[in-house]
């Protein structure tokens, strides 16, 4: 049997909450320092309550510590390292191999993505460097994932389901450190990839201008679960520590229903963590942020991966305009917008523009501003006013079903809850007499032991045992649920596992005898680690660079030439040099197609 985890993003407390209230197994959040995400970093008393939290439902809670730690901040790293393992955390997702060489209590350490494993002999050193886990590359496809997780049967596999994509490999990014003192490997990415550029041939000729040419749509893969579960991966993961709440809630609700329809129609998986979520509102991803969905490489290369036009969440198709006023576009399809919703197009230019629903009369809109709509103009909802408010009204509530066991005779009253993995019992003495009515007597003990009011527990029946009806009181039914269900928590609470830290393997090899500044050793005890398994030749980390010019600064599967029809091994119209432009920054691309990826190399020069 296999365990099955949905995996959601928590930029704080209340997102946390949030998501495991819609029915997350598990929690990724910031640690104070030394994230991927800085501007969703989170205080250690937070973590603690966010792990209090979760844990009760048996959900689990990852602290990311994923960037790149350099010399002077080692110490501070692992104070941070400590501090988030007594909070609770049950396990550190981490880039820098410079923890498993520092002090830590024990606590699972799970290779991030940003150690770009797309390899079976990269996983198995993984594992036995002491990963639990490995959060895979956001672009490895289905035949990737099986021979990786085949590789590391006793590893889990965690990959990417939804949301924003990396264009470059993750870790092997550094566009934002060429063009400014930011870096993405050090939880600060400027997004140099959602700029607009312009595309330029060897002889200078401008063959794009001003499109986002890097920038990709948003990954969704809700149609590939039961694929990715028989590939290996055991952990669906969603992207999106800097999204809105409503985001959190609509896409993981969506996934936790998708997930339950699979573990549903299969004997060989189960769920991660307990507790049924009733969701009031319908989730649906589309209504969230959305560049335009992608399934990226699932099934291998090929084009529509990119969104030229704008880095924006543009939303859902709604139509298109076959008339337009001055005061009102028609178009068939655009009744199904509202009063509030929000609107955007492509504008003359190609750039995006927003408006506002003002009124709607059938399939005739009128729109705060209608400029540069024009007939055949295609329009987006990028704000839907009813679900939103929807979504805010909803009052979600999760609940570990429970089954009750009354028993009761002449001197005692004994009550057990179960949850079918952890039970709790409780008696109390007193004199029930006979009942004068046997039907009430019954339908009062089972009403007042359902009475769980605003706890986690729901009783899904009540088992009353007993050598004939006998009345009970109902302030004694009140005080033995209460003491009972107290029990339980602290049944569950100590039920609920501690983190073992996987121990290493030292005389496994990497697989590598010499590191270039890609393989991001930024700090002694990385290097330390990497020599100890059999690597001789250590170059420092890029991000420790202060020029650029002839760097690779970024990876990828994704490639210009295939997306624009102009792939090397299609016979295109022009196969010379390409050249990338934004502001003062310029950039080779570079294609290698016998292993079908993109590079881009930097070509500025530093005065």
């Amino acid at each position: 049997m296999r365990t099955i985890e949905l995996l959601a993003p928590a930029k704080n407390y209340e997102y946390g909450c949030a998501a495991v209230d819609c029915g997350a197994d598990a929690l990724y959040v910031g640690a104070p320092g030394f994230g991927a995400r800085v501007d969703a970093a989170v205080p250690v008393g937070d973590i603690a309550r966010l792990c209090d939290y979760a844990h009760r439902f048996g959900v689990r809670v990852f602290v990311t510590m994923n960037t790149l730690v350099f010399a002077d901040e080692l110490r501070e790293a692992e104070r941070i390292a400590r501090e988030v393992c007594r909070a609770g955390a049950d396990a550190l997702i981490v880039q820098d191999t410079a923890f498993l060489r520092m002090d830590l209590p024990p606590v699972e350490l799970h290779a991030s993505t940003q150690m770009c494993t797309m390899t079976p002999d990269r996983a198995r050193f993984w594992s036995d460097a002491g990963f639990s886990r490995i959060i895979l590359e956001r672009a490895a496809t289905l035949a990737e994932i099986r021979g990786i997780a085949d590789a590391v049967p006793d590893t889990g596999i965690e990959a990417f389901v939804h949301g924003a994509i990396c264009v470059a490999y993750s870790g092997q990014c550094y566009l934002s450190r060429s063009m400014s003192p930011r870096s993405g490997n050090r939880g600060a990415c400027l997004q140099a990839c959602r700029l607009p550029y312009d595309l330029v041939d060897e002889n200078g000729k401008r063959l794009m201008s001003g499109k986002h040419l890097l920038s990709l749509r948003d990954l969704n893969l809700s149609q590939h679960l039961d694929d990715m579960a028989n590939a290996g991966v055991s952990s669906f993961k969603i992207e999106g520590r800097l999204k809105d709440i409503n985001y959190v809630r609509n896409v993981v609700g969506w996934y936790r229903n998708r997930l339950d329809g699979l573990i549903a129609g299969r004997s060989d998986l189960r769920r991660a963590s307990q507790g049924v979520s009733a969701l009031d509102f319908s989730p649906d991803p589309r209504k969230s942020f959305s560049r335009g969905a992608t399934s990226y490489y699932i099934n291998g290369a090929s084009r529509g991966a990119a969104s030229f036009d704008t880095p924006k969440s543009f939303g859902e198709p709604v139509g298109k305009a076959t008339r337009v006023a001055r005061d009102f576009v028609e178009g068939a399809g655009l009744g199904v917008l509202a009063a509030g919703d929000g609107v955007c197009f492509a504008g003359p230019d190609g750039g995006l523009v927003g408006t506002r629903v003002n009124r709607v009369e059938g399939d005739r809109i009128f729109l705060n501003r209608p400029g540069g709509i024009r007939a055949g103009t295609a329009l987006f909802r990028n704000y839907d006013r009813r679900f939103v408010a929807a979504l805010n009204r909803a009052r979600t509530r999760r609940r570990i079903q429970v089954a009750a066991y009354v028993s009761v005779g002449p001197q005692r009253l004994a009550l057990t809850l179960d949850d079918g993995r952890v039970s709790a019992g409780c008696s109390v003495d007193g004199d029930f007499a006979a009942a004068h009515n046997p039907s009430q007597a019954e339908e009062t003990i089972r009403t007042q032991i359902s009475k769980t009011g605003d706890t986690i527990y729901a009783v899904s029946g009540v088992e009353i045992r007993c050598d004939e009806p006998r009345f009970v009181p109902v302030a004694v039914l009140n005080a033995l649920r209460r003491t009972c269900i107290e029990k339980l928590d602290g049944n569950r609470s100590a039920a609920y596992p501690g983190p073992v830290r996987r121990p290493e393997n030292r005389q496994a090899v990497f697989p590598q005898t010499a590191l270039t500044g890609a393989d991001n050793v930024t700090n002694p005890l990385a290097e330390r680690f990497y020599r100890e398994h059999g690597v001789e030749t250590v170059e420092a980390g890029y991000d420790l660079n202060d020029r650029f010019d002839g760097v690779r600064v970024m990876r990828m599967r994704y490639c210009l030439r295939r997306e624009i029809g102009q792939c090397l091994c299609e016979r295109p119209d022009y196969r010379g040099r390409l050249f990338i432009e934004t502001g003062r920054n310029r950039y080779e691309l570079m294609f290698d197609c016998k292993r079908c990826e993109m590079s881009v190399v930097c070509c500025n020069r530093t005065e």
